[in-house]
């Protein structure tokens, strides 16, 4: 399929689809061995204490109440926050599985701790790349019939898949392009990653990181990225940042995933190139995608810190569910 929004001058646009500049691409008998090993060794291992210690530990349903500006982590990498009286969701997964078909393929650990036909009245939904884990079929479909008024900004190539959801409106973004709403400014960003729905969409649509301006609020959501010197460049174009969202988890084994998503001592780093904003840990404790047990992430990260010789910092994981204030 020919590219409509090719641009010769972008690293990232090719006339066929997009692609990470810095992509080191996997063969297919990579995912064969990973899934070998993956079978062999029994992995992911189940937490340490068990599901239901881990759901107990790290799990609470959403509180709305009160009018204080806060983002709210609905689990992996599901955000909403309230901001001068909007709401914005940002890559809502509330299904059983984040998968095409409702009986196969990874299955939520953990419940989600807010139905769709709780929340508040949404203001703008943010999708960061169309992996199912990132973007739902079930949650935007029930979203989109409750609440018609919902806009959506998507990267590019993306707006087309919400042609059979009654969305009023979808608005496509390529990296370093903004979209303005009142007194808040939405930016795509670039990201380290790739998509793909079906066997024949590969790279056909973008994927990206967001940043939000507003006068209240300077924030920084990777999307699901890898680690990049890419990601602190955002920093210095569009920071600094009050709040970020780093991903922390489905990193195992590093051979494999390393080209997808970053390890606790890498967001770790960034976070470093940040200048150390508050951080709200995610990509993890829902969807077991890599070999890493679901409790381990945060195990990791204070590893990570500590090894980094940060004894104080804004590093902290929460509870699924639960919230920072702004």
């Amino acid at each position: 399929m020919v590219n409509k929004y090719y641009d010769a001058t972008k690293a990232h646009h090719t006339r066929f689809g997009f692609r990470d500049p810095e992509a080191v691409a996997h063969q297919l008998q990579d995912l064969q061995r990973w899934r070998a090993e993956r079978k062999k060794l029994a992995l992911p291992p189940p937490p340490q204490n068990g599901y239901a210690q881990f759901i107990q530990d790290w799990w609470q349903p959403v509180d709305l109440s009160g009018n204080q500006d806060a983002i709210w982590w609905l689990g992996h990498a599901s955000l909403l926050l309230r901001l001068a009286g909007k709401y914005i969701l940002i890559d809502p997964v509330l299904s059983p599985r984040a998968s095409p078909v409702n009986f196969y393929g990874p299955i939520r650990k953990t419940p989600p701790p807010i139905k769709v036909k709780q929340l508040p009245p949404i203001d703008l939904v943010l999708i960061s790349h169309n992996h199912y884990d990132h973007l739902d079929r079930d949650t935007i479909r029930e979203l989109t019939h409750q609440q018609r008024e919902v806009i959506f900004i998507v990267p590019l190539g993306l707006k087309r898949w919400f042609r059979g959801y009654p969305a009023k409106r979808v608005i496509e973004l390529d990296w370093w392009q903004s979209y303005q709403i009142d007194a808040m400014t939405i930016h795509a960003t670039t990201a380290k990653h790739w998509s793909m729905r079906t066997p024949w969409d590969r790279n056909q649509s973008l994927w990206c990181g967001w940043v939000i301006h507003h006068p209240a609020l300077r924030f920084y959501f990777t999307g699901d990225s890898s680690y990049s010197e890419r990601l602190a460049e955002v920093g210095s174009r569009l920071g600094p940042f009050d709040f970020a969202a780093l991903p922390i988890g489905a990193y195992a084994p590093r051979w494999f995933m390393r080209e997808q998503h970053m390890d606790p001592q890498q967001a770790v780093r960034l976070y470093q190139q940040l200048n150390q904003p508050k951080v709200i840990p995610i990509h993890w404790g829902v969807f077991e995608l890599a070999d890493e047990a679901l409790d381990e992430p945060p195990q990791e990260l204070a590893r990570a810190l500590n090894d980094a010789g940060l004894l104080q910092h804004q590093f902290q994981p929460i509870k699924i569910g639960s919230h920072v204030n702004i």
